[in-house]
């Protein structure tokens, strides 16, 4: 019963994190319907009715005991307002990005955001990085060279993605807020800067708020695509292990680009073929030494509970007394 119910469990598990990643991978087509809203507008929606949605599935889960802790302690605080800075540069671009047509450069952005937060972990945490890290890392540079020979300057949108999001899993990760929390805290500071924009724009007559019904209903929706793919992607975190969680993250880039080149019909001249060529030979190279970590270290585990086991079973015959002669 018990192994039925874990193969359940994994699976659940499963299944909710390729929702979150696919949900995060299929977000493309979700953005260029909100046009004519600008970037800006967009995004100033999207930490408004983030917070609002949030702030329903909180008092749904009766969890607010964290917000008075996180007030109490100024660090964490900090590092919040920090983590809301660094998220709201990555939407932003990220959102100006696809609806000005440049998905494939934006999943590019998330296809380098390993390397780069391995990178950051080698030069800000002191980190030591095993051989194959260090080849994925170099090929990694490699491929970042070769795209920018390509569209003639650095990929700066791919640069900026993947850094502003290893950044910001760098402070969430000081923080250690469970996902919903970390979200509401966020767009909590997000709010009213978001409001008082959306406020101004609509007294300057810029706003498309009032567009119809069904545009404003889509503006809202930002808050329910920012949310839903983080529940289901808490559901998986808890349920399958991270080694799994490691290979789907790579779903959605995948269909980011995939989106890009059949459904937007960007441009892959062969320079940018030969840049995401090298980048997918770095993930291999990351993936393959992970799983080999993960492996030895599983082996080690049993080993060392097997050595305990018999350790355990051989001190009652130890102390049994020899019987007299």
């Amino acid at each position: 019963m018990e192994a039925g119910q874990s193969r359940s469990e994994a699976r659940t598990g499963l299944l909710n994190g390729i929702a979150a990643y696919g949900m995060w991978g299929l977000v493309p087509l979700f953005w260029p319907l909100l046009k004519p809203a600008g970037a800006g507008e967009i995004l100033a929606h999207r930490m408004v009715w983030s917070l609002a949605v949030v702030g329903v599935a909180l008092l749904f889960v009766r969890r607010w005991a964290w917000a008075g802790e996180l007030l109490r302690d100024r660090r964490r605080l900090g590092l919040v307002i920090v983590a809301a800075a660094v998220i709201t540069v990555n939407w932003g671009v990220y959102i100006w990005a696809v609806n000005a047509g440049h998905v494939v450069e934006a999943s590019l952005g998330y296809f380098i955001n390993p390397l780069v937060t391995i990178a950051m972990g080698v030069l800000l945490l002191g980190e030591r990085l095993r051989p194959v890290q260090w080849a994925a890392v170099g090929v990694g540079l490699a491929a970042v060279l070769v795209l920018a020979f390509g569209y003639g300057q650095p990929p700066w949108i791919s640069l900026i993605l993947a850094f502003s999001f290893a950044t910001y899993g760098l402070v969430k990760k000081k923080v250690n807020l469970g996902g919903l929390e970390s979200l509401a805290a966020e767009t909590a500071i997000q709010f009213v800067p978001a409001l008082a924009y959306l406020l101004w724009i609509g007294a300057q007559g810029e706003s498309t708020f009032g567009d119809g019904a069904g545009h404003a209903t889509l503006l809202a929706a930002t808050g329910v695509v920012t949310a839903l793919p983080l529940v289901c992607f808490g559901a998986a975190a808890i349920r399958v292990p991270l080694s799994t969680l490691g290979l789907l993250q790579y779903l959605a880039p995948v269909f980011q680009f995939l989106l890009g080149i059949l459904y937007f019909h960007e441009a892959m001249p062969p320079e940018r073929w030969a840049g995401f060529a090298l980048v997918w030979l770095a993930l291999t190279l990351l993936t393959w030494d992970a799983l080999r970590t993960a492996r030895r270290g599983r082996i080690a585990l049993a080993e060392q509970e097997a050595r305990a086991t018999a350790a355990t079973e051989a001190e009652p015959q130890a102390s049994q007394p020899e019987p007299a002669a």
